[in-house]
């Protein structure tokens, strides 16, 4: 009993979403036919993170007086000792200061690269770039084509957060995350509540889903890569009209269903379950356009 919880727990901590395809992805899918009934109360709502906040000033605090000491009889100071002078160029060296420690910051080329390793993936039923093997999940593929940037994607999580809200975190941190505008392709888009990640039936697991921009159409049209059941593939997401799945004037598919029917649960499209696009890689600022 104690192995399978230890399992559940970290087939939890993925956080990504299948998408349309219905059963989540990797280890989830050998508990797909069992139904998780906790026996605790519902878990509390899982919530986007917020901006990071600055620190405030550290305020310096008077020293506590000195105790007074009981008096000590001197010593007489012996002579002083006769010492070679400093050579001129020991008196004249500087000081060595330790260096800052920096972020990692992407090349100038990173976005392209990150747009065409994303692209040469969609079709592909796993996630393999530079001969290394990625999960096959969303994390796995951001991560894999963000990594040819030279860019992580992790070292700011927190502890409790999964997959998909580590990387959030880390746009937040090392980036600019937003919600209205036009995105530019390579930058990440995040969803919400794209299945139940924690099993209680409830819509309370916070940010389960990530992908990127692939490109973006006149109408305001965006088409996201990312990874689902079945492998890489590309969704279609307008945020002017979320509820709308296909235009019915020119039958135009506006919006992909990401969160499949199924037991417990209503179908949903991308543009209802968006949350943030977030920028990381080098690119002038996405002119605005709408506002959700």
């Amino acid at each position: 009993m104690r192995l399978f919880a230890l399992l559940a727990g970290m087939v939890w901590m993925t956080g990504c979403a299948t998408g349309a395809t219905g059963a989540p992805l990797g280890g989830q899918l050998a508990f797909e036919n069992l139904r998780y009934r906790p026996a605790t109360p519902a878990a509390m709502p899982r919530g986007i993170p917020d901006e990071p906040e600055e620190a405030p000033p550290a305020v310096a605090e008077a020293p506590p007086p000195a105790e007074p000491r009981p008096a000590v009889a001197k010593r007489p100071t012996p002579p002083p000792s006769k010492k070679a002078p400093a050579s001129r160029e020991a008196r004249t060296e500087p000081k060595k200061r330790a260096q800052p420690v920096s972020r990692p910051v992407a090349n100038r080329d990173g976005r392209e690269l990150v747009v065409a390793t994303a692209r040469a993936l969609v079709g592909q039923p796993q996630v393999r770039v530079g001969g290394r093997a990625y999960p096959s999940d969303c994390t796995g593929l951001v991560e894999a084509v963000y990594s040819q940037a030279g860019v992580p994607l992790k070292g700011t999580s927190k502890p409790g957060d999964n997959g998909v809200t580590a990387i959030y975190r880390y746009a937040l941190n090392h980036g600019r995350v937003y919600n209205g505008g036009r995105p530019l392709p390579g930058d990440l888009v995040f969803f919400r509540e794209t299945y139940d990640q924690n099993r209680d039936g409830r819509r309370n697991d916070g940010l389960t889903h990530v992908g990127l921009v692939d490109q973006v159409d006149a109408d305001g049209t965006v088409t996201v890569i990312h990874r689902v059941k079945r492998g890489v593939v590309r969704y279609r997401m307008n945020l002017s009209k979320p509820g709308v799945g296909k235009d019915p004037s020119t039958g135009k598919v506006l919006n992909d269903t990401l969160r499949a029917p199924g037991q417990g649960r209503s179908f949903a499209l991308t543009g209802q379950l968006f949350v943030a696009y977030a920028s990381v890689l080098p690119s002038s600022k996405p002119v605005v356009v709408a506002q959700r």
